[in-house]
């Protein structure tokens, strides 16, 4: 399982990755993708949109099940990833890249300061299947 370094991690299992000092990019950890199995739809919220921290913001569908996305900041959306439409699955093959969920501009960006590190979210994996 991959948890790239660079990132900051929810304990609802979505990572953060910033793309600019006003925006950051949005999507489930490779566990969460794995938890799940095959994506076949991803419900994504549209551009605009406001959410606070902890909040729905979308569903993942997999053969599996139905589960909820959280913001793990308070901020706007600014984009959605449109490939996901056509190809869902790209969650499962490069979760941290193309398989990105939103853009947001975060309220006030020392919210990540809330976030797991790396270490940290692998620390948090292990004692949840503990």
């Amino acid at each position: 399982m991959t948890v790239p370094a660079e990132l900051k991690y929810s304990k609802d299992h979505e990572w953060v990755s910033v793309v600019s000092p006003k925006e950051v990019r949005i999507g489930i950890t490779d566990y969460a993708q794995r938890q799940l199995g095959d994506v076949v739809f991803v419900e994504q919220p549209k551009k605009g949109d406001r959410f606070e921290s902890s909040q729905p913001f979308g569903n993942v569908e997999s053969v599996k099940s139905v589960s909820e996305i959280y913001m793990p900041v308070t901020g706007s959306v600014v984009a959605v990833n449109e490939m996901l439409v056509d190809e869902p699955e790209l969650i499962n093959t490069d979760p941290y890249g193309d398989g990105w969920i939103v853009q947001v501009a975060p309220s006030q960006i020392k919210d990540l300061d809330q976030l797991l590190s790396a270490a940290q979210y692998k620390e948090y994996l292990r004692s949840e299947e503990d």
